[in-house]
């Protein structure tokens, strides 16, 4: 079996990611802070383990000089991801994460020309967020060249959310949201925008939210005007668009750490029996200067199966020499059908819909 490094293996997505592993041809040597958690579930799983915190550049170098890659689960990455990506530049790994961070994509933009030195891929977002919405956004800018405009947008169908997911959530409360316009990355008020979508046969009520893609489908596809947005009761939608009054409040180390007071004592993640039964759904739309429009949607499994399964078969290629030098965006290295690869995947185009925001 293939050897690669999982770092943050005891969080949910990382312990998900090491029991299917296996499936894959891969065995991970696990790898986070606590011995307490990454041991067992080493010895359970019959896996090497090693021990580090990232604030050791020694320890970390070290272990990363023992791997060609590494696939890094321990979030929020905002605050993690620098570290290891300096790391691998320094040892010459390739680097993956699932982040759906917009900072952690500009940063790793922002070491394309180091990776490209060093010889190592750069690829942050190697699950839900972002591969099946920067597949969808280059099939879309393939069917319509001269696309100005995209539009992304997604939603669950049953699952929830995981400790890793919430943390991240609070971390960036009082934040607003962001689009892409003419090419940059502006501030904008979440939910500035929301509209009914087309999934196929279902239409659920969208909201704008600073998804990833608003900066990685940018890198995939040169389209300058993006916009993400997520699946909310138009109920939640009223309550989301008054935080800009509380912004402020929201931002306090006080309301966040009581947050996440609360979040502990949550269970970790979705059951493998809620994320078997639940679904996710994907919609995009891109438009030109002449108002040509081309849609598609597509259904996919639940975000943390889907990323565990995306973040595995990118991290087979990368082992199997499919590493292009530099920062990549998953459409871009592997192309828009990569999500095809995953069990029961289907895209569907779609008669362009005439869409009011509001």
């Amino acid at each position: 079996m293939q050897t690669f490094l999982l770092y943050g293996a005891n969080g949910y997505t990382g312990q998900l990611i090491a029991e299917m592993a296996g499936d894959f041809g891969l065995k991970p040597v696990l790898a986070g802070r606590s011995a307490e958690k990454i041991r067992p579930l080493a010895e359970r799983l019959g896996c090497d383990c090693t021990l580090f915190s990232l604030d050791d550049q020694q320890a970390m170098d070290q272990a990363l000089q023992q791997v060609p890659v590494v696939l890094h689960a321990a979030g929020p990455y905002k605050f993690t991801a620098r570290p290891m990506m300096e790391a691998c530049l320094r040892t010459g790994t390739h680097y993956l994460d699932s982040t759906g961070e917009i900072e952690v994509f500009e940063l790793g933009h922002s070491l394309d020309e180091a990776a490209s030195r060093a010889d190592i891929m750069l690829m942050p977002g190697t699950g839900f967020d972002v591969v099946p919405t920067d597949c969808m956004a280059l099939y879309l800018k393939k069917k319509l060249p001269d696309a100005t405009h995209l539009r992304l947008a997604f939603t669950s169908l049953g699952g929830g959310v995981s400790h890793g997911t919430a943390t991240t959530m609070a971390e960036n409360l009082g934040q607003g949201g962001a689009v892409r316009k003419d090419g940059k990355i502006v501030p904008v008020p979440l939910g500035h925008r929301a509209f009914w979508v087309p999934f196929g046969d279902t239409r659920r009520f969208v909201m704008a939210i600073p998804w990833g893609d608003v900066s990685t489908a940018y890198y995939s596809t040169g389209i300058p005007n993006i916009e993400t947005y997520m699946g909310i009761s138009p109920k939640a939608y009223r309550y989301a668009r008054m935080q800009k009054y509380f912004n402020w409040l929201l931002k306090t180390r006080l309301v966040r750490n009581m947050l996440k007071k609360r979040i502990d004592k949550r269970p970790p993640g979705p059951s493998p029996e809620e994320r078997a039964y639940a679904r996710s759904l994907v919609w995009g739309q891109v438009s030109n200067a002449k108002g040509d429009k081309r849609e598609a949607w597509m259904e996919t499994p639940e975000g943390y199966t889907l990323t565990a399964i995306t973040s595995l078969l990118i991290t087979r290629k990368v082992l199997n020499g499919q590493a292009p030098a530099g920062f990549q965006t998953p459409a871009k290295a592997y192309g828009e059908d990569l999500i095809l690869e995953v069990e029961g995947v289907k895209r569907h185009d779609l008669e362009p819909s005439a869409i009011s925001t509001s």
